[in-house]
């Protein structure tokens, strides 16, 4: 961490982050556990709206900010952007986010229960380009029939990529029965990009090296 991501995360952890989640020795897995009581960790109940990798948190403060009566949930591996997060979402004045540093995969599969999801977002996944690397992609047929049982009927899933193989490869992993794509039918090339996302550094520079971005929407079935 830079010295302002450490002031952060030491001054916001306790209002952001949660904290003490059993998980493997030295690992971001999480093991076997009770799932999270959302109600008790938000306050009240509402719908929520997970985040799979939320960087420095451009969109989930964004969002947050458009939803004020929905909670959102973000997973992110790497705690020097979680203290990016937090001082972002301080500065947007948003209070319906809870951040959690760790594996976004054992998360879904211990924290939280089935059809406890009402709305799934994954942005610019790594897309591992090597052949030999396409196992470490998060995209995956594993996830994405874990990610339909923890979605609410009728749930939805955003993602984009910048990258033409990966966006292959995602309409590829979601040919199942448990999840249809919206808009393909009639938007040729993907989804309509979601006007609340904002457009960060990353996403502008892949569009400047001329790079399409292809977003997608799917939805659990009922």
């Amino acid at each position: 961490m830079n010295d302002s991501q450490r002031a952060a995360w030491q001054r916001l952890s306790d209002r952001y982050l949660v904290d003490g989640l059993p998980r493997g020795v030295m690992t971001p897995l999480f093991v076997g556990q009770a799932p999270l009581d959302l109600d008790a960790l938000f306050g009240h109940r509402a719908p929520l709206l997970v985040e799979i990798g939320v960087g420095s948190g451009e969109n989930l403060a964004a969002v947050a900010g458009d939803r004020p009566a929905w909670n959102l949930l973000g997973f992110e591996v790497y705690e020097k952007v979680l203290g990016s997060t937090m001082s972002r979402c301080e500065r947007h004045g948003v209070t319906n986010v809870r951040l959690i540093c760790g594996d976004a995969v054992t998360g879904l599969r211990y924290l939280l229960t089935p059809q406890s999801i009402a709305e799934l977002q994954t942005y610019f996944p790594d897309p591992w380009h090597k052949t030999r690397h396409n196992k470490r992609r998060l995209i995956s047929e594993e996830l994405a029939e874990l990610a339909a049982s923890r979605l609410e009927p009728g749930g939805l899933w955003r993602l984009a990529t910048d990258w033409p193989a990966y966006a292959r490869h995602i309409r590829a992993v979601f040919a199942s029965p448990a999840i249809e794509p919206l808009f393909e039918d009639v938007w040729p090339g993907g989804a309509p990009r979601d006007e609340v996302r904002p457009l960060t550094k990353f996403e502008a520079r892949a569009l400047a090296e001329g790079r399409h971005v292809t977003d997608f929407v799917y939805r659990r079935r009922p």
